[in-house]
Formats: C-alpha cells, structure tokens, sequence
C-alpha cells in the first residue's frame, strides 16, 4: 500500500468522510450528503492547499487521532477543540506540519458539535456517483471510521495557506433560520403558524445528518390524514405526528408524507450543523426572493 495514508487510532464518536456530496440524484433516491458545515470544510481545504472538492474528515462531537505515514498538513476547522501532534499543543483552524509516524489528536469540540478535518492531498477513498462522502441515511461512500482503518490519501495540489490562524463564526448561541413557509403550511392552523414563526424551540438530542430535530410547542394540524410521498428539499422542516419540527440536512431522505411547513434558506444551514442539544431555535419567517 502506498505510503499516503492515514491509519486510524481512534475513531471517535461518528467520524465520516465528507466532501460537497451527490447533488443531482434526488430522482434515484439518493441524497445530497456532504460536508454539514460546508464553509468550515472548504477553509479546511484552503488551508492545506486542497481543490476545493477535495474529501474531508468530519468529526462528531469528540474527534477522533490519526498516524499519517506520511508527512503531511492538516488544518482542523468547524468546531473549536484542542489539536495536538504527539501530545504536543498545535494550532486549530491553521495549517499544521504532522511528520510521518506522529500521531495527530483531534480532541473533544469544546463548543459547537462538528470538526474538519483536512489532510493535504484529499481522502481518496473511492467515489460513488461523483461523490466521496459517507451517506448515513443510503448507505453511499465509505462506512463511519473505525478503529484501525487505513485512509488512501492524494497527491498534494498546492502549497499550504500561509496564515497564523483563519476566522470563522463561533457555534451559535441562539440558532436563528430563516424560512419561507409552504407549500403545506395551510395544514396547520393559524395558531400553530404564528407559534412556529415567533415562540423559541430547543435542539433534540436526537438531532443528527439527517435531520436537526426540535423540542417545544406542539403545532396542532388543522388537516388529519396524510399526504401522499412528495419531494422532500435539504433545509425542509417536516411536521411530524408529535408536531415537533424537523430540519432536513444533507442525509435527509429524498420523498416523505409528512407535511412540510415551510423551508429553511442553505446559507442557513451550516449553523444548524455546529448547534448543540438544548440550543435555542427560532424561525424566522421570510418572503420568497
């Protein structure tokens, strides 16, 4: 095996590769994926001097720590953590020198939920439909990281970034969406809209790629029944029977027959990705551009 690769140490909680996903694939069933925090991903990328659809590692929540075999540069980005090359303290969200053999430990996040990892070069395991990113809900791309794994890593594209450190938004402290409502809005009652446009919900614990789950007022139907299976779109806040909402992210399935009360704007998203359990959430209700 070639000496661009990375064995895996400890894998952490829920560590995948991701890359910017399978667009385009809705109508085989298949969904976007990719990066949930596609900013902090593509500064990981521009920082070890990656092409911007380059594969990342994206960490869940307690990191995870790798031995390259070879030297190489990371940057770890997203979710703000303590970065370590052989017990060593090194930079977070800079481009950091590991040596062939180190082994590189990407801690616990100390806020928000995720973290990037870049390596340069790219994770090359191999593409499905165009994509090298791990699809939770289709079972597409690579499995999670396990202990003991060996990533296949690409040849370098460009020199590292030269920079001490690069910023970026810190983890919400209130997660605020924007959301044009529809199309099954008129579903629900009149009390049950206002109620999601103005009273404050918390994140689930339960929240994870697929969805960003919510705790808080019920929103009360004014139609029973349910919808036939219909196009489900990344950032669909779906109602389910206990009418807590439910924001579709990247692994989100592709149809469903719960009725959607409205859609959250992408540039959006990437917060939702970094908002720990018990986060205030509030929608906020914008028109159509």
């Amino acid at each position: 095996m070639s000496d661009r690769a990375l064995f895996v140490v400890r894998a952490g909680a829920l560590t995948t590769v991701q890359d910017r996903g399978r667009p385009g694939h809705a109508h085989l069933g298949v969904p976007r994926s990719g990066a949930l925090d596609g900013p902090a991903a593509a500064l990981a990328n521009r920082l070890v001097g990656n092409r911007p659809e380059a594969a990342v590692l994206e960490t869940t929540l307690n990191g995870c720590a790798l031995r390259p075999r070879s030297t190489v540069t990371v940057a770890v980005t997203g979710a703000p953590c303590p970065v370590a090359v052989d017990g060593r303290p090194a930079a977070w969200a800079a481009p950091v020198h590991v040596p062939a053999g180190a082994l590189l430990t990407v801690g616990a996040a100390v806020s928000g939920v995720r973290s990037y990892v870049a390596v340069s070069g790219g994770v090359a395991v191999e593409p499905v439909l165009g994509s090298r990113s791990t699809d939770l809900l289709s079972g597409l791309g690579p499995p999670p990281l396990t202990d003991g794994a060996i990533l296949p890593l690409g040849s370098p594209a460009m020199l590292p970034t030269l920079v001490d450190t690069a910023p970026q938004p810190a983890p919400p402290g209130e997660l605020l969406l924007r959301v044009v409502l529809g199309p099954r809005h008129d579903w629900f009652t009149p009390e049950a809209v206002r109620d999601f446009t103005t009273r404050a919900f918390r994140v689930s614990s339960a929240s994870n790629r697929i969805g960003l789950r919510t705790e808080g007022p019920a929103l009360e139907r004014r139609l029973g029944g349910e919808l036939p299976s219909e196009g489900m779109v990344l950032g669909a806040v779906q109602v389910p029977p206990d009418g807590r909402p439910v924001v579709f992210l990247a692994d989100h399935p592709t149809t469903g027959g719960y009725p959607v009360i409205g859609v959250v704007r992408e540039p959006d998203l990437p917060a939702a990705a970094q908002a720990v359990p018990g986060t205030p959430v509030r929608f906020l209700a914008v028109r159509r551009r």
